[in-house]
């Protein structure tokens, strides 16, 4: 019996504690509410502390504004040195004296090494197919020189024609090295580039031998008759060297709203010759560029350094080139003293579609102020127009000729970016 009773109590079911839904969903709901909230300190701690951790883990280098010195009137390339660069001397040729022939060109060898040092090759690597559709890789070379070191890149100014199709850049310096390069700005007047080498991770060892070049002056009239050194590529052949002097320094290259001086030398060299010319105490005086040169196309060309120096900073801090559209030259003093001609900016000629044609300027028109700045020559408006930004609206006073007399107008131009 007792047996049965046990059984019986084994098969009794135990009644189910019956369940406080209520309570349940308070404590979901704070275990949601818990959880929300350790998200969102989770997440405000990690956005607070991210840059810290990154920047101490990652320190970003600073990026210097890079400046060319101004020119002054009277500056000649003789004033211009830099203490480190102590210039070579080269002494006085004696028609018979062949040991001082000798050394002559020894020492004109010491020097050609030493401002090789500020030269690098560039090249442009690009994809092309053959006849059969294979795949092959085309690489284009030409001569850069070191411009400028901002802290956190090396600069490279070089002429754009092997990075017209370029997927890869390469830089390779006079050791040997070979980096990675991308541009950092182009100047569609002179077809020039300035290209950006980052120094991440190079050693200490080797951006001490890096050498930046000194930036002469195009500007003297001393110029004609001395002597230069053209190096890179004057022969169109890699690391190449040729000496001569400077033959011709009229010629004006009359650009979009800029002018440039064309140095003409007696080297003869490749018509695809690049590089530089330096005088006699290392300093460069022009980019080569035979594109300009129509007459003599075997002689070597440069476009003078005075004029590219504000190309140059502007492009080395990636800013990029203004565009108004004309032509023009100075208002020579004779033409203002004789003639009565007001002193500015002469237009000779306005691009179709452009800022100025839009805002109504005219051939013959004379610019006198830009914002509130006189224009006495087209140098300045050049620089004017330089130092203004994309986007920006400029007031241009000019002077307009009609029936013998000269009347002001004031003109609205809207400055575009350089194309």
């Amino acid at each position: 019996m007792a047996e049965q009773e046990f059984q019986s109590f084994l098969q009794e079911k135990t009644k189910e504690r019956p369940l406080n839904k209520k309570k349940l969903g308070k404590r979901a709901m704070v275990t949601i509410g818990m959880a929300v909230l350790f998200g969102l300190v989770a997440s405000l701690t990690f956005f607070l502390l991210e840059p810290l951790y990154e920047n101490w883990l990652h320190p970003e280098t600073p990026v210097e504004i890079i400046e060319i010195p101004e020119e002054t009137e009277d500056t000649l390339p003789e004033d211009l040195l830099v203490e480190e660069v102590q210039p070579v001397e080269i002494e006085q040729v004696i028609p018979d004296a062949i040991t001082s022939y000798r050394d002559l060109y020894v020492n004109l060898g010491k020097l050609s090494n030493q401002i090789s040092k500020s030269l690098v090759t560039v090249t442009g690597v690009s994809q092309n197919m053959d006849w059969f559709n294979d795949a092959y890789e085309s690489k284009d070379q030409t001569s850069g020189l070191l411009i400028a070191d901002n802290g956190k890149e090396l600069l490279v100014l070089v002429h754009s024609q092997v990075l017209q199709k370029a997927e890869d850049i390469h830089v390779t310096f006079e050791d040997g090295t070979q980096l990675s390069a991308t541009v950092k700005e182009h100047d569609y007047n002179t077809n020039l580039s300035v290209l950006a080498v980052s120094k991440e991770g190079l050693g200490a060892e080797f951006l001490e031998k890096v050498e930046i070049a000194i930036l002469g002056s195009s500007r003297p009239t001393s110029l004609l008759g001395s002597p230069v050194i053209a190096l890179g590529r004057p022969f169109g052949n890699q690391a190449s060297v040729a000496y001569g002097m400077v033959t011709s320094l009229d010629t004006t290259l009359n650009l979009i709203d800029s002018n440039y001086k064309l140095l003409t030398t007696d080297i003869y060299g490749s018509d695809h010759a690049t590089g530089i010319l330096v005088n006699l105490s290392g300093e460069v005086l022009g980019v080569i560029d035979q594109s300009f040169n129509t007459e003599n196309k075997n002689l070597i060309s440069a476009i003078g350094i005075t004029e590219l120096k504000r190309i140059i900073e502007t492009m080395s801090n990636g800013k990029a080139g203004t565009y108004l559209g004309v032509h023009g030259t100075d208002v020579t003093p004779e033409a203002h003293e004789k003639l009565g001609v007001p002193l500015g900016a002469y237009i000779t000629n306005v691009e179709m579609n452009s800022p100025a044609m839009n805002a109504g300027i005219q051939n013959g028109d004379i610019i006198t102020e830009i914002k509130d700045t006189t224009i006495h020559t087209f140098q300045d408006y050049s620089e004017k127009i330089r130092d203004c930004f994309v986007g920006q609206i400029l007031t241009i006073k000019l002077m307009r000729q009609s029936q013998n007399e000269f009347h002001e107008i004031e003109l609205m131009v809207t400055v575009e970016e350089q194309k």
